[in-house]
């Protein structure tokens, strides 16, 4: 009989140990009031449907659309410190290149920061992603999204392997003219795409026009940068010699989904370099 009772209490504490950790669970306090100070944050939090608890972004947060009728407190680099408590938010999500001395300031006044990384591939994109959900309790719609993005950039990659390598340069800079190495997922994205990086092992991002020619790419993609674009374009025209210019492969793409992925914008530019590397689109 005894025994009996000792089970059924056992049960018992079982139940109000459930009910106890879900109560937590809910009860758990998730921001509500957020300031972000990256256009991949920004666009993340919209993905996961989170976008009516942002307060403030960047100018540079400009996707989706919505995401433009936000408060700006700022560029990416110099944010206002007065702008963003004016806010009163409960968290701010900046990444490595926001102001250090602002953040600084932030923490000192009491506000919760968390700073992202700079992500250097897919992996570091999808994990990132993860972790924005699990702050904003939708780690279950960020795990989903990852999923079949990993899916989608699986077949992609299959479908290129028996596919030749071109050489590419990517230039997302000018004057010094800039370019990205093997520490950036922009250099991920261009071998999902089945394409060489000719700068992956340079030391740094700044390169010369002569070391350009030298390596002779089958493809330069130039990050939009407005009219300057154009400019860098006809430059480039003036070096015969590159089997990109003679062959008139010269393309630009979108800065901002270039430069700013999500795990679904990660693998759709990976298809628009697919077509660019190994089909006949041009711009």
């Amino acid at each position: 009989m005894s025994f009996i009772k000792f089970k059924n209490i056992s049960r018992l504490l079982i139940v109000v140990c459930i009910i106890l950790s879900f109560t937590f669970v809910e009860a758990r306090d998730y921001p509500k009031r957020i300031v972000s100070l990256g256009p991949a944050i920004t666009e993340g939090l919209f993905l996961l449907g989170y976008g009516d608890n942002i307060v403030g972004v960047t100018t540079y947060c400009i996707r989706p659309p919505d995401a433009q009728r936000k408060v700006k407190v700022g560029g990416v680099t110099n944010i206002s410190v007065e702008k963003i408590t004016s806010l009163n938010p409960d968290l701010i999500i900046a990444t490595p290149l926001t102001d250090i001395r602002a953040i600084e300031k932030l923490k000192s006044l009491g506000y919760g920061v968390v700073t992202f990384p700079l992500a250097k591939d897919f992996d570091d994109v999808t994990s990132q992603f993860i972790t924005l959900g699990k702050i904003i309790n939708r780690q279950l719609e960020a795990e989903h999204i990852v999923k079949v993005s990993q899916k989608r950039l699986q077949k992609l990659k299959k479908g290129v392997a028996p596919l030749k390598k071109p050489k590419v340069f990517v230039q997302i800079g000018s004057r010094p003219l800039f370019t990205i190495t093997k520490d950036s997922f922009v250099n991920d994205m261009l071998i999902s795409a089945g394409g060489i990086n000719i700068a992956q092992d340079a030391p740094s991002g700044i390169y010369s026009r002569e070391k350009v020619v030298e390596q002779n790419p089958d493809v330069i993609i130039i990050m939009d940068m407005g009219i300057v674009t154009e400019e860098e374009k006809e430059i480039w025209m003036k070096y015969k010699t590159i089997k990109a210019v003679s062959s008139q492969r010269i393309y630009k793409m979108d800065s901002y989904k270039f430069g700013s992925p999500t795990p679904l914008t990660f693998v759709e530019t990976v298809e628009e370099l697919i077509k660019i590397l190994h089909g006949k689109t041009t711009n």
